[in-house]
């Protein structure tokens, strides 16, 4: 058991050198960063979604955001797409899966907003779709994602692509991308900076 466990830390560990070590990434992951200053500075906000598991990282981030993440200081918009059932299972019945986050981002998306789409494989449907929904509103679009990029990849504004196929392996980056962003957003606009 402790072999098991060794080998699950290492492995995650190895998925974090390799982002550590991948420059496209990391600039990337800056660009990003500077970006939603800049948005958060101008009163637009951010939405995330995601299914399963990211689905919770995409509440994760947006808790942190509306929250707090370091430190005290006044609540930063971001919007979670995953949270509201109602919506959820209207738009599913009345439109089918594939619609859930595209419809929400039709109502609740503005010109100068931020998407943020998270999915391991880079090929979750409901999320292209939200992608060309938000491209029809001029909302940037990032692809949280890992393997090759999929789908999301092509089409995001932002691609930031976990070097990895491992799906929890992803997931554990994605949260620790996640909260990098959090934290440069929240010294950027109420602490002394990065």
């Amino acid at each position: 058991m402790q072999n098991y466990l060794k080998n699950q830390i290492q492995a995650s560990i190895e998925t974090k050198q390799k982002l550590l070590e991948d420059k496209k990434t990391l600039e990337t992951i800056e660009k990003l960063a500077h970006q939603l200053v800049k948005l958060y500075k101008e009163g637009k906000k951010t939405l995330l979604a995601g299914n399963g598991g990211s689905a919770a990282d995409a509440q994760h981030i947006a808790a942190e955001l509306v929250g707090r993440y370091g430190f005290d200081r006044p609540s930063i918009p971001s919007l979670a797409l995953t949270t509201d059932t109602s919506n959820l299972t209207a738009i599913g019945n009345d439109y089918g899966y594939d619609k859930v986050f595209s419809r929400q981002l039709e109502g609740m998306g503005q010109d100068g907003d931020l998407f943020i789409g998270i999915s391991t494989s880079g090929n979750s449907q409901n999320i292209v779709n939200a992608f060309e929904s938000a491209k029809a509103k001029n909302i940037t679009t990032v692809a949280l994602v890992g393997r090759d990029g999929g789908k999301m990849g092509e089409l995001a504004d932002y691609a930031i692509i976990v070097p990895s196929n491992d799906t929890p392996r992803i997931q554990e980056s994605h949260i620790l991308i996640g909260h990098m962003l959090c934290d440069i957003i929240e010294k950027e606009l109420f602490g002394e900076g990065i």
